[in-house]
């Protein structure tokens, strides 16, 4: 594994649980990610300039396949119902091993940001990811955080991002 980028955390992987067997991408630029996107077939600069890429027939979030983990803290501050659905904490626990395991055997690009914009109400955030266009993507979403915040950054909320993975319904308690 290798940890490439000119602003890698001091607050690894592994505080998520994470231990990577191949390369890291840490906070790269937008130039960068595109470049990575298209040398591995995930989209292509149109006539303009920008990034292209083709989602396929999934054009966003399924409604039935959002799930919150059911446990003391949630069980009576979630209006539970058709969409916001309850996940028990042992199939939690089994599907984000898995999710885990699977992006540990994949390349991943790891963006350290803020959710929000004033400073005493942002919240610091990280997104890891398996594909450079979903990273980009963040990056569009989120405020970057500059150089020397991304060094010391402690993300209190974390994204892992792990799309090709597939969930077994009848093991995890999922919808698909």
């Amino acid at each position: 594994m290798s940890n490439l980028g000119k602003h890698i955390s001091s607050h690894g992987l592994d505080h998520h649980g994470l231990s990577p067997s191949k390369d890291v991408y840490w906070n790269l630029a937008a130039s960068e990610l595109m470049e990575q996107a298209i040398q591995r077939g995930e989209g292509q600069l149109s006539v303009g300039g920008a990034l292209v890429t083709d989602t396929g027939h999934h054009t966003g979030r399924s409604p039935n396949d959002k799930f919150t983990v059911e446990e003391p803290s949630s069980k009576d501050k979630v209006w539970w119902g058709k969409v916001n659905r309850p996940i028990s904490e042992d199939n939690f626990s089994v599907l984000r091993k898995e999710v885990v395991d699977h992006l540990d055997a994949q390349d991943l690009f790891v963006f350290d940001g803020w959710a929000g914009a004033h400073p005493a109400h942002r919240l610091p955030i990280r997104v890891v990811n398996q594909h450079a266009w979903h990273n980009k993507f963040a990056q569009n979403m989120f405020i970057e955080a500059t150089p020397a915040e991304k060094q010391k950054h402690v993300p209190e909320f974390t994204v892992l991002h792990a799309p090709d993975f597939q969930a077994d319904p009848a093991r995890h308690g999922t919808n698909s």
